[in-house]
């Protein structure tokens, strides 16, 4: 496969993304819940300036492949700033996907257009709060409902976790509908649509952090079905595999970046004598990082390549996922430890990525579901005999 158009396009999002977009990483509009509207605003600006912005998606409206995407949202990942800064951050880059693939003309004219151009942030409403016996990791167990009154549909109900709903002018809610479930495309915001609060996690790095929200009674013309009613759960497996993918690709970028700052800090510093990356107990935990890093990326290009080829990737994505969340995490992990008291300070960067990449084993389905899902496909196959 030539890569040479995806080495180009991410070869300007690294510079724009080390050269314009890592200055701003101590900025204060970096708060508890994310970047401030007016900073997301300011960074979109720079990037639409140098032509980076919303870099996968090319100007006939095609996306890049898969494998190409990796090599561009690994670029754009090299600062925590960096995805939202040329449009390709979750969960916008997933509702584009999903809106591209399964939307009317109507449907991308009108939600999908102004989310390319980065003009407005859009948020996904599946999650639900367990308190309430809502759906989790487990979306059949889904509590929130639509019913259809004349030309409308009503929904109601509740979610947890969205991320960005707090400041976001598109969603796509799915509701049970039936036995089944579907999607539905909305304006934002709607009175109908209530922030309870936004939650105090462990990341920032999302606009709008991550919300609780009420919905009811919000009425919903037919026409904003995204796909057809019923097949929620179908395209909700259009978007997790390519988005969960993704999250690996931009993380890949971060945790490389945390790994450059802690070589430069062993290679800068000296302790007993030496630098410290002549103490084996530092100088192997870099080498132990750069089998992580490699591996991770092997894995990526390898599930893309299988997204490529037209495949669901269900199996493949869930592995990825594992692997990647948790190579990552080690390797920000022993950044942190590398750097000593540097490490757990927010001088730079490696705190927040060590934060957010242990979010990312929990977020879009912890590690210990995706190896039951795996475990389960396992079964099925050895009683169909392609595991014999």
């Amino acid at each position: 496969m030539k890569l040479d158009r995806a080495r180009e396009i991410a070869g300007r999002v690294e510079h724009f993304v080390r050269m314009e977009v890592a200055g701003y990483e101590r900025d204060p509009r970096v708060g508890v819940h994310g970047p401030s509207a007016d900073l997301v605003d300011e960074l979109r600006a720079k990037a639409r300036a140098a032509g980076v912005l919303t870099p996968h998606v090319l100007a006939d409206g095609s996306h890049l492949t898969h494998r190409e995407t990796a090599i561009v949202l690994r670029a754009a990942g090299l600062s925590t700033l960096g995805p939202l800064a040329v449009n390709v951050s979750a969960p916008d880059e997933g509702n584009m996907f999903l809106i591209g693939k399964i939307g009317t003309p109507e449907q991308k004219r009108r939600f999908l257009q102004p989310v390319l151009e980065g003009r407005v942030r859009s948020a996904f409403f599946m999650t639900e709060p367990a308190a309430e016996g809502g759906a989790g990791s487990d979306p059949s167990m889904m509590q929130t409902t639509a019913r259809l009154d004349g030309t409308h549909w009503v929904v109601t109900g509740s979610k947890i976790f969205i991320t960005g709903a707090d400041g976001a002018r598109v969603g796509i809610i799915m509701a049970k509908t039936g036995e089944s479930a579907t999607m539905f495309i909305v304006d934002l915001p709607d009175p109908a649509v209530r922030i309870e609060r936004v939650l105090d996690t462990i990341d920032n790095a999302m606009p709008g952090g991550h919300a609780l929200v009420r919905i009811e009674g919000l009425r919903v013309p037919a026409d904003q079905i995204l796909g057809e009613v019923d097949k929620g759960f179908k395209y909700a497996q259009v978007r997790l595999a390519p988005a969960r993918l993704t999250h690996c690709m931009r993380w890949l970028g971060a945790a490389t970046r945390c790994n450059e700052i802690a070589i430069d800090y062993a290679i800068k510093r000296s302790a007993f004598g030496r630098q410290l990356i002549d103490h084996e107990g530092v100088g192997f935990m870099l080498a132990d990082n750069l089998i992580d890093l490699k591996q991770s990326e092997l894995i990526i290009d390898w599930c893309a390549d299988v997204l490529d080829t037209g495949a669901s990737g269900t199996a493949e994505s869930s592995m990825a996922k594992v692997a990647v969340s948790e190579a990552l995490f080690r390797v920000a992990d022993r950044c942190v430890q590398i750097m000593g008291g540097t490490g757990v300070t927010r001088e730079t960067i490696v705190e927040q990525v060590f934060r957010e990449i242990r979010a990312f084993r929990i977020y879009d389905g912890p590690t210990e579901v995706h190896r039951w899902s795996l475990a389960k496909k396992i079964k099925r196959d050895y009683a169909s005999g392609a595991g014999r």
